[in-house]
């Protein structure tokens, strides 16, 4: 009796799948259940190997990124690590399959190393052996001021949505790549640091609102980046794929009209 039961309650359970998948026989909901797989694996192939969608919830990197953008990141370029995959999954190495360094100027997507759970953006400025360091606002890397050039005004969004004015500069880095900044004081927090050496199989991060990111300019335990670990960059940012000023929704009817468009399909350099 107690097998015929189980019976009954398998073919119960049969009856409803074959429903949910909207098919009359085995074969076709085994069929049905086999693209679902397939799906999902492709998604988490492509996912892991190729590129990954991400949003940007901070003005950290304005103006290059803004608060609201969403974009891609390329994964490949730097090679593979447990970062590369879903939920970090795998062994920790401090080493990455195809391993790549990046290029000073890189856009790069990383996992926090003080929490790894958050995902954090921010540029490539120091590579392993690179001295770095802030003086009166300059940066400095390898005991040179890099080039800074003014390009007149930009508007900064903050994290409550308001809109202000700010002076936007290109920096070149030693690499010769060129990228914009916004810095709107020199006597900051942070425009005075200590000298900082890049060490082996990490990378120094820092976001282009030089005056608004916290970034290896901080320690960790001050709610900062410090330098991060080859192993936790997830990918390198590509393009905007659309941009929406969630921050200024104060209607049903600016529900629309905040897109962003001009934005859409930008690259990130």
């Amino acid at each position: 009796m107690a097998d015929e039961n189980g019976k009954n309650g398998l073919d119960a359970v049969w009856r409803v799948v074959r429903h949910a998948l909207g098919v009359e026989d085995g074969k076709g909901a085994l069929r049905a259940v086999l693209e679902m797989v397939a799906i999902v694996a492709i998604t988490f192939a492509s996912t892991t190997a190729i590129a990954q969608p991400f949003y940007v919830p901070s003005g950290s990197m304005q103006p290059t990124l803004a608060i609201g953008d969403a974009f891609v990141a390329a994964k490949f370029p730097y090679g593979y690590s447990r970062y590369s995959v879903p939920f970090g999954l795998g062994p920790s190495s401090r080493d990455r399959l195809l391993q790549r360094m990046p290029q000073q100027g890189d856009v790069v997507v990383f996992r926090l190393p003080r929490d790894p759970s958050q995902t954090y953006i921010k540029r490539v400025i120091g590579l392993p052996g690179d001295h770095i360091q802030m003086v009166s606002g300059r940066l400095w890397i390898n005991g040179k001021e890099l080039a800074l050039n003014a390009d007149g005004q930009g508007k900064i969004e903050s994290e409550d949505g308001t809109i202000s004015e700010s002076p936007r500069f290109i920096e070149t880095l030693p690499n010769g790549k060129t990228h914009p900044i916004y810095k709107w004081t020199w006597t900051g927090q942070l425009d005075d640091t200590r000298e900082f050496i890049v060490p082996v199989g990490h990378v120094f991060m820092m976001g282009d609102n030089r005056d608004n990111s916290l970034d290896s300019r901080v320690a960790p335990e001050n709610g900062g980046v410090g330098f991060v670990p080859v192993e936790n960059l997830v990918g390198r940012a590509e393009f905007v794929v659309g941009s929406y000023d969630f921050l200024n929704v104060h209607a049903v009817w600016s529900l629309v009209t905040e897109f962003r468009l001009s934005r859409f399909f930008n690259g990130v350099n």
